[in-house]
């Protein structure tokens, strides 16, 4: 099927298969490896990406489902001039990346959160952080790097919106 991917602001005009999972066509086909995949099942949330705001776990989703529709990848957080989204900063500061695999799935599915709600309180992000899998962190890095993001909006001191 011919379908035109609309990622990060970019077109990508594709001819997939009907079963194609997003997943794969955003890494092999448009080649945007920041989404990552783990269980191809829908459980680990590497996969996690936003389609028309909305986290979804890409390697559940068909392509096709997409056509025309505007997704976003981790590859579409940093700004236009590759400064670092604040929730990527957040990461860093408060060392919620250990091997990094899971990172671009919790991005994806804080931003999401954050942009439908920049006010979450910790019980709502504890709930957010336990929707997806990381082997490394103990999540408490992860919980504090939304919250910091989230409080830093609020704040003016993030220097940009949750959005951009």
């Amino acid at each position: 099927m011919k379908i035109t991917l609309s990622v990060n602001d970019d077109a990508y005009p594709l001819d997939v298969e009907p079963r194609r999972v997003l997943a794969d066509a955003l890494r092999d086909d448009c080649g945007l490896t920041g989404t990552h995949l783990g269980c191809e099942q829908g459980v680990c949330g590497a996969c996690t990406v936003l389609v028309d705001g909305e986290a979804v776990r890409s390697c559940l989703m068909l392509a096709v489902q997409c056509d025309g529709v505007p997704i976003r990848t981790v590859e579409g957080l940093a700004g236009p001039g590759g400064e670092p989204h604040p929730l990527q900063r957040a990461f860093s500061a408060e060392r919620g990346l250990q091997c990094g695999f899971c990172t671009p799935g919790f991005l994806m599915l804080a931003a999401g959160a954050l942009e439908r709600d920049p006010a979450l309180g910790e019980e709502e992000v504890a709930a957010l952080v336990g929707s997806n899998l990381c082997r490394c962190t103990g999540y408490e890095p992860i919980r504090r790097a939304i919250t910091r993001a989230a409080r830093d909006h609020q704040k003016g001191q993030d220097g940009r919106h949750l959005s951009a």
